[in-house]
């Protein structure tokens, strides 16, 4: 039986909603990076240490990825057109709240609040999608998502110069509010409701475990820049992380419906993609983070300067990821993620050996090229090797690796660098850097021994959000 045989007529609105659905999603992974430029001035404005600035990022990117599978639970269970538009409400309203932030709590709580309804809207919004478009229309409709998503990452950095030094660093926030509302209004009109198969379990326990064993890691490594890596405080949130994890790790193995079956990460496949993702994204927000606070607060840029210098980099990571299907074609997984990840040592040795805007924007572009291409070769790798009814798990894993390496990424240059980003110096920026340059260069050795030789094929319809 055909595709269209088995499926209901299809939705005359699908392309509209499909439009609809991609902004949402460019929103989101706006939100990761359009802050970073915009740091220095929500400093000065509400008067925030290096401390606050650094959980302005990972505040947001901490729940995105630790509640992302929650969120397509609560989806499988309550309906995904429910949680979509529930997350579009919180997301925007977080956004609002957010811009009208006059302290560190209130910012910092916004972009929580955020992160939480980009976890609930992110996994519905392509559950919609897959449920609205079937046969070659579905590779169209995934590709143009995937596609928007880069370009939102991409495009944080420009559009967060943009808006701080035109009507103010608020605006960084306070952009989404329109976006939202207007796709709040459209959205129901274009999305039919749709039933839950069954009413599934929702695993909260694993979800706070996850959530918050990786928060005590974050509060862990920001805390060592002031206090100390061998202080009681930064001691006690590694071994509480620790213990969470190690707890998240029995609860999963014991409840019936699991939010992550922890037992597919004894895949070599999937724990290697895991891998690769984690690494690359804490890569890229490192250098994305520390790249927009040396060139204003050491060079002296000013916000718009600073977000075109980044045009370049978002070319470099266009051409990566063009170039990644070509070179996975010709190399394999393991030529793809072993040659971007040393693309990536290049570009953050650079970056740590050489003074100058110039060679900044040099070593930014390179590093973000490569990183681009260890992402391609995270997601064929994890999903790629294994079988199709397991896709979905693997998919939804990488995925939440990608948002909270981003989280530890720049939890730990902001501690290395912690004394040039408190006085506007340069020092701490090289050594944060070089270290980024030595994890780089030990993923290339931990890419050569684990990903598998060969060319993996991508279970049809699987893409990363």
């Amino acid at each position: 039986m055909t595709d269209a045989g088995i499926h209901a007529p299809p939705n005359p609105r699908r392309w509209t909603a499909l439009v609809l659905l991609c902004v949402a999603q460019f929103m989101l992974i706006l939100d990761v990076t359009v802050i970073n430029v915009a740091l220095p001035s929500i400093g000065s404005g509400l008067d925030l240490d290096r401390t606050w600035l650094t959980w302005a990022v990972t505040a947001y990117t901490l729940c995105f990825g630790g509640l992302m599978l929650l969120g397509g639970r609560l989806g499988d269970a309550f309906g995904s057109r429910r949680m979509l538009l529930t997350g579009l409400t919180l997301f925007t309203v977080a956004s609002l709240v957010t811009g009208m932030a006059t302290s560190g709590p209130v910012l910092i709580g916004g972009r929580l609040a955020q992160g939480v309804g980009a976890a609930l809207l992110s996994p519905s919004a392509l559950a919609t999608i897959t449920r609205t478009f079937h046969g070659a229309e579905r590779n169209k409709a995934l590709g143009a998502w995937a596609a928007l998503g880069g370009a939102g990452f991409a495009a944080g950095a420009l559009l967060g110069g943009l808006l701080t030094a035109w009507p103010g660093w608020r605006w960084v926030f306070f952009i989404n509010v329109p976006v939202g509302l207007a796709v709040l209004l459209l959205l129901p009109r274009m999305v039919a409701a749709d039933r839950p198969a069954r009413r599934r379990r929702v695993d909260l326990p694993g979800a706070v475990l996850a959530t918050g064993s990786t928060a005590a890691l974050i509060y862990g490594l920001v805390n060592a820049g002031d206090a100390g890596w061998g202080s009681p405080s930064t001691l006690l949130a590694f071994g509480g992380a620790l213990t969470g994890y190690v707890l998240f790790a029995v609860v999963e193995r014991a409840t019936a419906e699991p939010l992550m079956d922890v037992r597919i990460l004894a895949r070599r496949p999937v724990a290697t993609g895991a891998f690769l993702m984690l690494a690359g994204t804490a890569l890229l927000l490192a250098m994305v983070f520390l790249g927009s606070l040396y060139l204003q607060r050491v060079q002296g840029m000013s916000a718009l300067v600073t977000g075109v210098l980044f045009v370049p980099v978002a070319l470099m990571s266009g051409a990566g990821g063009h170039l990644a299907g070509h070179v996975i074609h010709r190399h394999g997984a393991r030529g793809a993620a072993a040659g971007g990840l040393l693309l990536a040592a290049v570009g953050t040795t650079v970056l740590a050996l050489v003074d100058g805007t110039a060679w900044v924007v040099t070593g930014l572009a390179i590093g973000a090229g490569g990183i681009v291409l260890t992402f391609v070769a995270a997601t064929t790798t994890a999903l790629g090797y294994v079988s199709h009814h397991e896709a979905g798990l693997a998919s939804g894993v990488v995925n939440t690796f990608h948002e909270v390496g981003g989280s530890v990424g720049v939890a730990v240059v902001s501690t290395i660098a912690a004394r040039g980003i408190e006085t506007g110096t340069a020092g701490g920026f090289s050594t944060a850097y070089g270290v980024a340059a030595a994890t780089a260069l030990i993923a290339v050795l931990i890419a050569i021994v684990l990903v598998p030789k060969g060319k993996a094929q991508m279970p049809e319809g699987v893409h990363l959000h």
